[in-house]
């Protein structure tokens, strides 16, 4: 799909990441975009968030040049903290200690991206080859807090923000500065743009052959963040005519619509296998998707 979309004038793929899941969400996102970036040749890769405290920062920075050397810098890193405490578990890390080994991680991490060799603690180490991106591959933090937002800040890091939360953004920015950064790019949701987008001829049909994997989607994501009403791109929707009426995350539109907010400057954010769809009954959407990006360029 990577590759065909590729083809079609895709600006991006994104792999998120969950452990220990049910319904078997993909829990090694690097290992994918290993695959994504041998089909492909300039489609651009994001990993987020990737759950930075469940990794080994050394193993992590070897894997990352690696891939950064065969993707030749096509694959951006967004690097989370997490939010279950199932995979805390799954993995045998302390969960009560995630920001800490958060920030000692990326301390590291970043030292070991840049090159050199690092000694610490009595040893030495030295991450070879080095990545083909100077300085190691593109990096930003991600969350809602003001800790998500002062770790950004602190190590010149750009911040993708699941909230607009008052403040978050004025500390981002502060604490740039204060550690003699100009503040990296920053995404703060708008609440306006769906996360996930099938483009259909028929609406109505298209919800009733889909609204079971987008509302299963919807329960799941829901269900990882009790009580958090703060993230923009989760639904308490619990039905699927509640689901369809939330004008939320998840939509379906008309190739007519969808050839209008690509022309309007917004990208159509794709989701082809949610929920555990099935590739088969997913192509058609995205081949719609296809013809109105054609079409908003006037090529069809």
């Amino acid at each position: 799909m990577c590759a065909w979309a590729e083809a079609r004038g895709a600006i991006i793929a994104v792999l998120s990441e969950h452990h220990a899941t049910a319904d078997g969400h993909l829990p090694s996102p690097l290992i994918l975009a290993s695959a994504i970036a041998a089909r492909t040749k300039v489609l651009n890769i994001l990993v987020a968030a990737a759950v930075l405290p469940l990794y080994h920062p050394v193993r992590l920075a070897e894997d990352m040049t690696v891939l950064d050397n065969l993707s030749k810098g096509r694959v951006t890193y967004v690097f989370g903290i997490g939010h279950r405490p199932e995979e805390y578990e799954h993995m045998g890390v302390d969960t009560s200690r995630r920001g800490k080994i958060a920030d000692e991680s990326l301390e590291l991490l970043l030292r070991l991206l840049a090159g050199d060799p690092v000694d610490l603690d009595g040893r030495r180490i030295h991450v070879t080859p080095a990545p083909s991106t100077e300085g190691g591959p593109r990096i930003l933090i991600a969350g809602g807090s003001t800790a998500a937002a002062k770790r950004a800040g602190r190590n010149g890091l750009g911040f993708i923000a699941f909230t607009n939360a008052p403040g978050l953004k004025e500390t981002f920015e502060a604490e740039s500065r204060a550690h003699g950064h100009e503040p990296g790019p920053a995404q703060f949701p708008d609440g306006s743009s769906a996360t996930a987008v099938f483009v259909s001829d028929d609406v109505d049909a298209a919800w009733a052959e889909l609204g079971s994997y987008l509302l299963h989607d919807a329960r799941m994501a829901a269900a990882y963040r009790k009580g958090d009403e703060s993230v923009a791109s989760i639904t308490r929707a619990d039905t699927l005519d509640e689901l369809r009426s939330a004008q939320g995350p998840y939509a379906v539109m008309t190739i007519n619509d969808a050839v209008a907010q690509i022309r309007s400057g917004t990208s159509l954010q794709l989701h082809p296998l949610c929920g555990g769809m099935p590739p088969e009954l997913a192509w058609p959407y995205l081949e719609r998707a296809s013809v109105a990006t054609a079409r908003a360029r006037g090529e069809g």
